[in-house]
């Protein structure tokens, strides 16, 4: 599910494997290459490949085809992409990127996630409150100025802050100009940069999102999977100013029979985040000593909330959210793990490097300018390399610790710099407290600082051999109001404390904002020369491979195809089928439960349509509700989530194997029509206009 895949936002990581891995499975690493579309596909709209699709499909884009495609595309939110899909403001996104909104719309007695939503008439459509879209309306360059900025600072750090200086001054100028919102976006790696000027439009109204029985079919089992069987889609309408459905002449047309297999289809959306012009010592260092740990906490965090809700089912609805987000993130970590622990992998990135480089060691002027990047790089990510264990350890992370150290990073922080705390924060910090949950992250995170910093670090003696449980009956900061009691004391009692949670913080907090500097320090020269990176990148390659990924609109091409997967065939196309097959399969169990409208389906709805499909595009977490359209610019497609194949594509893009998970354009039009009988918006689809009979 690529949504939260992007939304989880944490630190990088994995243990080494060595060659003697790789050479088990008869590779010859020195033999190893890259390829030339291991940067991926995730074409820009500043810098469309024109002549790449010509050479590839036979199909050369016009400026107006590029520009209604751009327009049609709207950024929802800030985690998910999504689509106009009729003339009249109807818009097309994931249900699970509409999750949140059927929530906020749910009136007192309804349960919309049992038993979805349907506004059979466009007055029953539900304003969602503080949801907006964006659409890109303009792209201009601005590399120069920042460049020039960049330039006139003498240190890393005065290059870094006269660059984000320079960015705030651009987003606030183009925005006064325009009167529209700026975002000043990185390419390769600062290479280029663009200022994206977007349309915001706030009043957005819920149609149509079906049950999450049959939106999130399978679950976390499935996701991340193909074969798949789901409906991931939700319908919303945008309105105008005065109230009325927005009238808009960019939007996508619905195609009459949709994709096959072979022919040219097109992601358009906002792709989050990828790594794929890292430096070779970058992936070391995720792999390393970044990575494991966010995976670690992962684990913990999904054997805790599943462990909780076993033994407390009503609090079921309230965490399964939660839940699943970890635990789809747990999947998308494990992916990774797997992908920087695969010499392979990590010999293609190698040889990329060592390509670029030898390219700019061949020129004088490219060598003098960016040659000693990549060993800048290096030489940062080896001192990071050094206080990690105690940045690690002495720092707070609000999904794995305990109220407990929160409470004393928080109290013990405003005492040292003599600052009075809000108690309204504190106060935050208890609220939706769960004893079985703080006990469970307590453990992990005393475990970790043990394992991090050893048994005679002098913080982790504070604790000794203490229990979790002995520590939350003797700490006062195991209440909302024991923590209150103590900050009312003021500094001198709260540095004085005998609490061990408050001995913690005040022994760490001060070398907490001493290795604070020095990352900082060192993440400034990863910075500057990263971009020296990116800019020599840019010289050698110019835009025939894309930049990274930055949660802006990106254009994919890829097919429709099959692939060998776990010893057998996986099909180009699912059809309805699948969702009885496996809810019969699974007993009728969660997550395989079927809606009652399903299992006893009107005899109209065709189960032999196709449901899904796979194809080669490249796409990750941000993607989610992309429309897939074919060279017509017509609606094709809903793309959802990738399959397992795809958890490397952070680092490196796949072209061989198919890695995008698809809503198909006729199984949507048969589920919206025939089983959900909402022909309005089955009539809106095909027509690109508000339907009345």
């Amino acid at each position: 599910m690529l949504k939260k895949y992007f939304n989880v936002v944490i630190l990088i990581t994995v243990l080494f494997v060595s060659n003697a891995f790789s050479q088990s499975y008869g590779v010859n690493l020195d033999t190893v290459k890259s390829s030339k579309y291991d940067m991926g596909k995730m074409w820009t709209f500043d810098y469309p490949p024109v002549d790449y699709l010509n050479e590839t499909y036979g199909f050369k884009p016009t400026q107006e085809w590029l520009d209604h495609v751009r327009m049609s595309a709207i950024r929802f939110a800030n985690y998910c992409s999504s689509s106009f899909v009729s003339g009249d403001g109807l818009v097309m996104t994931n249900h699970h990127c509409g999750r949140e909104s059927v929530s906020q719309v749910e009136k007192d007695g309804e349960d919309l996630h049992n038993t979805g939503f349907i506004a059979m008439k466009l007055e029953d459509e539900r304003p969602v409150p503080n949801l907006y879209v964006d659409q890109l309306v303009k792209i201009t360059d601005v590399t120069a100025e920042i460049h020039t900025a960049m330039e006139s600072g003498k240190t890393n750090d005065e290059k870094v802050a006269n660059k984000t200086a320079k960015i705030s001054e651009i987003e606030k100028r183009i925005a006064a100009e325009t009167g529209n919102r700026c975002q000043v976006v990185t390419l390769f790696n600062g290479a280029l940069y663009s200022a994206y000027v977007y349309k915001r439009y706030t009043d957005v109204r819920l149609v149509f999102a079906p049950e999450d029985n049959a939106g999130f079919f399978g679950g976390d089992p499935d996701n991340f999977t193909y074969p798949r069987y789901n409906i991931d889609m939700t319908f919303f309408r945008v309105y105008d100013e005065t109230g009325k459905p927005l009238k808009t002449d960019n939007f996508y047309k619905w195609s009459p029979s949709g994709a096959r297999p072979g022919e040219p289809i097109f992601v358009v959306g906002n792709p989050g985040r990828t790594e794929r012009l890292n430096t070779y010592a970058q992936l070391e260092a995720r792999r390393d000593y970044a990575y494991p740990d966010v995976k670690n906490m992962l684990d913990m965090l999904v054997n805790t909330y599943t462990d909780i809700i076993a033994k407390n089912p009503e609090k079921g609805k309230e965490l399964n959210n939660t839940l699943f987000s970890y635990a789809n993130s747990q999947k998308v970590y494990m992916g990774m793990v797997k992908g920087l622990n695969d010499a392979v992998l990590m010999a293609k990135k190698k040889h990329f490097e060592k390509t670029l480089r030898a390219a700019v060691d061949a020129n004088p002027t490219l060598k003098a300018k960016y040659g000693k990047a990549w060993d800048e790089v290096a030489n940062a990510n080896v001192e990071m390399s050094k206080i990690y264990p105690e940045l690690y350890s002495y720092s707070v992370n609000a999904r794995s610790a305990s109220v407990q150290f929160i409470a004393a990073d928080k109290i013990v922080s405003s005492a040292l710099n003599k600052e009075t705390l809000d108690p309204s924060k504190v106060e935050a910090i208890y609220k939706n407290y769960d004893a079985d949950l703080d006990k469970a992250l307590m453990k992990f995170r005393l475990e970790q600082i043990t394992k991090k910093l050893g048994k005679d670090n002098a913080a982790v003696k504070i604790f000794g051999n203490d229990t979790p449980e002995s520590l939350m009956s003797s700490s006062v900061l195991s209440t909302k109001e024991g923590a209150l009691n103590l900050l009312s004391q003021g500094p001198d009692a709260i540095l004085k404390s005998n609490d061990p949670f408050i001995k913690f913080a005040v022994l760490v907090v001060p070398k907490l904002n001493e290795l604070k500097k020095k990352s900082e320090t060192l993440r400034n020269i990863e910075t500057v020369n990263k971009e020296l990176i990116g800019r020599a990148a840019f010289e050698v390659y110019g835009t025939s491979i894309p930049p990274d990924a930055t949660f802006t609109l990106r254009i994919s091409d890829g097919v429709i195809k099959s692939y060998e997967y776990n010893g057998t065939i996986a099909p180009p196309k699912t059809t309805f089928y699948g969702y009885y097959d496996r809810y019969y399969s699974f007993d009728k169990k969660y997550p395989w439960q079927l809606p009652d409208r399903w299992i006893n389906p009107p005899a109209e709805f065709d189960r032999s349509t196709s449901c899904d499909f796979i194809s080669t595009n490249d796409i990750i977490g941000g993607n989610s509700g992309s429309p897939v359209i074919n060279k017509d610019g017509e609606i094709v497609g809903l793309a959802f989530d990738g399959n397992i194949e795809s958890l490397t594509d952070n680092f490196i893009y796949n072209s061989d194997v198919p890695h995008t998970v698809s809503l198909d354009s006729e199984g949507i039009i048969q589920v919206i029509k025939n089983l959900y009988k909402v022909k309005r918006i089955a009539e809106e689809l095909r027509s690109g206009k508000l339907y009345t009979e």
